[in-house]
């Protein structure tokens, strides 16, 4: 038997989590049909738009390195709502983000997308993903901005990178699944949202959380990575390019299966596993 649905007592309401779900189904069908160049480009400006809000994130935390009197909490806080500009763009602009598009198991599930679709999808969101990213790093390298603040925004870089490349396996794969629960469920508090205001709200405190308690996040991580390893490579400590391909395996599976099965297959189970 389905959860009833309540009824709206207004316009201006969110939608209710049965509504969510039905919503977040219906979008992941559209999402599994669209045209591989839409998604592809789609998919680039996402990596861009994350790319964007990594920088901005980088730019806040490095006020703190350079001794600026600031409470460690209070810095990552304001970084994560930094960072919280990059989901803004993509779900107010409008673009395909790989560990959001984790939510199309609510369709798979439902029988309404095939499993080379939902593969499909994210293969080529995933790549495009990854075309944005180090795109976006590429231009932040070649306008120099890794020498503001007489090189400190630079060091900030190459420290983030290290720190990821340093992770063990275990941990890597423990913060994506941390990660991409809180990503999928500010999506998923949008698609409940009925106005941009609603929207950015929503995302602001999900992501802030994931930043601000050090989780992993792939698409992040393909723009963090590249620039911290052109930025070292100069250096007397380079870093491990098999070391960053290895820690963006770790967290895509982490974020995989912390999209999927905790958030998507859950949402699933409990309101739509009696509904097609």
């Amino acid at each position: 038997m389905d959860i009833p649905i309540p009824p709206q007592n207004s316009q201006l309401d969110a939608y209710a989590p049965a509504q969510i779900a039905m919503r977040v189904r219906e979008a992941g069908v559209a999402k599994a049909a669209m045209p591989v160049l839409t998604m592809f480009a789609l998919a680039v400006l996402a990596g861009a738009f994350i790319a964007l809000g990594a920088l901005f994130f980088t730019v806040t935390v490095t006020m703190g390195a350079t001794g600026q009197p600031a409470g460690f909490g209070l810095m990552r806080l304001a970084g994560g709502i930094t960072f919280s500009l990059g989901l803004i763009l993509v779900v107010v602009g409008g673009a395909e983000l790989f560990t959001g598009n984790n939510l199309i198991a609510m369709a798979w599930a439902s029988g309404r997308v095939t499993t080379g679709q939902i593969l499909r999808n994210w293969g080529w969101v995933y790549l495009g993903n990854f075309v944005g990213a180090v795109g976006t790093a590429l231009l932040v390298w070649l306008a120099g901005i890794h020498n503001m603040s007489d090189g400190a925004v630079g060091e900030t870089m190459v420290r983030i990178a290290r720190a990821k490349i340093s992770l063990d396996p275990v941990s890597a794969v423990a913060r994506g699944i941390l990660c991409n629960v809180l990503v999928c469920l500010a999506v998923w508090l949008c698609m409940g949202a009925r106005s941009v205001a609603d929207k950015i709200l929503a995302i602001i405190f999900p992501i802030s959380a994931f930043v601000a308690c050090g989780f992993e996040h792939s698409v992040a991580n393909m723009y963090f990575l590249p620039i911290g390893i052109v930025l070292a490579a100069g250096s007397a400590a380079p870093l491990s390019i098999l070391g960053a391909v290895s820690n963006l395996a770790l967290v895509t599976i982490g974020n995989i299966f912390g999209g999927t099965i905790l958030v998507a297959l859950v949402y699933w189970t409990v309101y739509l596993r009696n509904s097609r």
